[in-house]
């Protein structure tokens, strides 16, 4: 079943949002107190909308992928936060108007105030601007932003401009404030001064008991508790290598400035996968059932010099020339383009952007995002990384314990590497009650580490090292420890496992199938349609009874029964409206099919069943109608080929 408007259609992001509102797919959270920006409540279509989405995740990957699903609490302390990195770098970069203290996030405003210039500029020389609605902020100071007017740019301003726009996501924060003054970019309602960005950290902080002394956050993400949860899993896996891990839950960030709806929220729902692979190996052994598929690529390298040009290759290519890192990455980047298609994602407004070099993690070895483009432009859903070791290695570190894979090898080989000696008759009476911590530290020092500090042992016969919890510095001599390099016969290998990690925003993809799906009828733009997919849609049937009258109400129950066996959703309009307008308000819910039962009904149990998209009907029994609904919607067949048995039928009016 086609699930896209036709080309005469028309968009109105300001008919969606009103429909959206209307029949409450979502709405602010708190309204009738003024609302709280950033915090959304969804509605039943809403609600049914993202649990179909999610159900449909589910299946996706985690049945399909083999997957184990865990749910780990939201409530994350302070010191595995630190360990990750959060506490320290979890942060985006915000600048405070100096007179009225209004604070702005800082790439936002610099991309914000130099689009609004090119508009300008394109207005200046005659050149028709794409249009497009503006979000609820700009459309109030449209009339003091000085960067609207239609002013004429220098051709290398325009360029300049343009290559800034096309790196926005990479510049640092002293970069942005370079920016800022460069481009003479202020306050854009009161053209006041701005000071230089800093850094504000995103993540909601609590306290955990009652005594406040155990400081905690909301988690930024779902990941962690599947990295602390590694052992478990590997255990449960049969100690099988690789495996993927899953989990889905709310998470939250204390954005600095929520804007354009469902798009950047404080409390938002994620899908996560943490998909361990032995670092020495990265294939993928279905790849091959994805290499064929054709995605369009955003490489760093176009980015970097100031280009938005898309590159069109089957990701098995992408593999082959190195574009993309490795299999599992490319073939999961794949699974991910199906799962959006499978949902409702318009395929020529999907496009997956590479980090560039100064965006990437430090431990990342690749990182692509999924972007929908929306009137909002181009808007990260989903991330795909290779995180390498990092998170399992920094946690190992911080606990001691082992986070690794070990597996008998078939040979055993020998290896070298750089051993630490303890004198422990020594170590305790000279260090005391610091002396386990001290041990502990020394014995989970990476090889690079030992080396160096063997090193130093040999020419100044001692090291000094700064330990957590043990006061000062504390020094090591000969006499304490030695370091050597040792060889070894090993029978066993044991490896820390890279991660892959796709990383699905769902309220951000919901939005953006709303936009990529929603459009008005030709004849009528008041006639409001959202062409979800069946198998996504918060309700698969409308059941329309042609009139009140008490013949048609036993054919109704026969059929509602029916649905209800077949487990398909459904809702029954028996008001006083006309078909037409039945229809109609139901088609602004996304419902895909509606039955209709008539008089005809009553003597032979045949209904009529009505397409969404094309308003197409066929005739039969109502047995024969359902079973054509539940082929489209959850076994994929297509209209055409689940109606073929079918009576086409016509009528009048029936959608005026």
């Amino acid at each position: 079943m086609s699930t896209s408007a036709p080309p005469n259609a028309t968009f109105s992001r300001e008919s969606l949002e009103q429909v959206l509102k209307r029949r409450f797919f979502f709405a602010p959270a708190f309204e009738i107190y003024g609302g709280v920006s950033g915090l959304y409540d969804y509605g039943p279509p809403g609600c049914a909308f993202q649990a179909n989405i999610v159900d449909t995740w589910r299946k996706h990957f985690i049945l399909e992928e083999d997957m184990l699903e865990v749910d780990c609490t939201m409530l994350t302390p302070h010191e595995v936060l630190k360990t990750s990195g959060h506490v320290e770098k979890f942060a985006d970069w915000m600048c405070k108007d100096l007179k009225t203290g209004e604070i702005f996030r800082a790439d936002h405003l610099v991309e914000e105030v130099l689009e609004s210039r090119l508009k300008g500029d394109k207005a200046a020389r005659g050149i028709a601007v794409e249009a497009g609605e503006e979000d609820d902020d700009k459309k109030k100071r449209k009339k003091k932003v000085k960067e609207i007017k239609n002013i004429k740019l220098d051709d290398e301003v325009v360029a300049e401009y343009e290559n800034i726009l096309a790196q926005i996501d990479g510049f640092s924060g002293p970069q942005l404030g370079e920016l800022i003054i460069k481009y003479e970019i202020h306050n854009p309602t009161t053209n006041g001064k701005l000071e230089p960005p800093v850094e504000f950290n995103l993540m909601f902080e609590t306290a955990i008991g009652p005594s406040g002394n155990l400081k905690g956050y909301l988690r930024p993400e779902t990941a962690q508790g599947q990295f602390l949860n590694f052992n478990k899993l590997l255990e449960f896996n049969n100690e099988k290598m690789p495996f993927a891990s899953a989990s889905i839950g709310k998470s939250f960030r204390n954005e600095i400035a929520p804007r354009a709806g469902l798009l950047r929220v404080r409390e938002f729902l994620m899908a996560e996968i943490e998909h361990f692979v032995d670092p020495d190996d990265k294939s993928h052994a279905k790849f091959d059932q994805v290499k064929h598929i054709e995605l369009s690529f955003l490489p760093k390298e176009v980015q970097e010099s100031g280009s938005t040009e898309l590159i069109k290759k089957s990701i098995g290519e992408a593999v082959a020339t190195g574009l993309v890192d490795n299999e599992t990455l490319g073939y999961f980047i794949a699974r991910i383009y199906l799962f959006l298609i499978k949902i409702g994602v318009d395929v020529n407004r999907l496009r997956f952007r590479q980090h560039m070099s100064n965006e990437m993690a430090h431990y990342a070895s690749d990182c692509w995002d999924a972007e929908l483009q929306t009137s909002y432009g181009w808007i990260e859903c989903v991330g795909c990384a290779d995180r390498s070791a990092y998170d399992l290695t920094v946690h190992a570190a911080r606990t001691n314990e082992k986070l690794v894979v070990r597996q008998p090898l078939a040979e055993p080989i020998t290896i070298e590497q750089f051993e630490i000696e303890i004198a422990k008759k020594k170590f305790g009476p000279k260090f005391r009650k610091d002396a386990g911590a001290i041990e502990k530290w020394l014995l989970n020092r990476s090889q690079t580490e030992l080396e160096n500090f063997g090193k130093e042992l040999s020419t100044a016969g001692k090291i000094s090292v700064k330990i957590d919890g043990v006061e000062g510095e504390t020094e090591l001599d000969t006499d304490l420890i030695k370091i050597e390099k040792v060889k070894r016969t090993e029978h066993i290998r044991e490896f820390t496992p890279n991660v892959i990690e796709p990383s699905f925003g769902i309220g951000r993809i919901i939005y953006s199938i709303f936009e990529h799906q929603f459009w008005s009828r030709p004849e009528d733009a008041d006639r409001g349609v959202l062409s979800l997919p069946p198998l996504v849609a918060p309700t698969k049937v409308l059941l329309v009874p042609l009139s009140n009258s008490a013949d048609l109400k036993p054919v109704v129950e026969k059929v509602s029964n029916f649905l209800r066996k077949q487990q398909i959703p459904f809702k029954v309009d028996d008001s006083s409206a006309s078909i037409g307008k039945r229809y109609a308000r139901n088609d602004e819910l996304g419902t895909p099919f509606g039955i209709t039962i008539d008089f005809e009904s009553v003597k032979d149990e045949s209904v009529t069943l009505r397409e969404r998209d094309s308003t197409k009907q066929v005739r039969g029994t109502y047995e024969d109608i359902i079973a054509a609904i539940k082929n489209i919607t959850y076994f994929g067949s297509s209209w055409n080929e689940s109606t073929a048995k079918l009576t086409p039928f016509e009528t009048q009016a029936t959608d005026a």
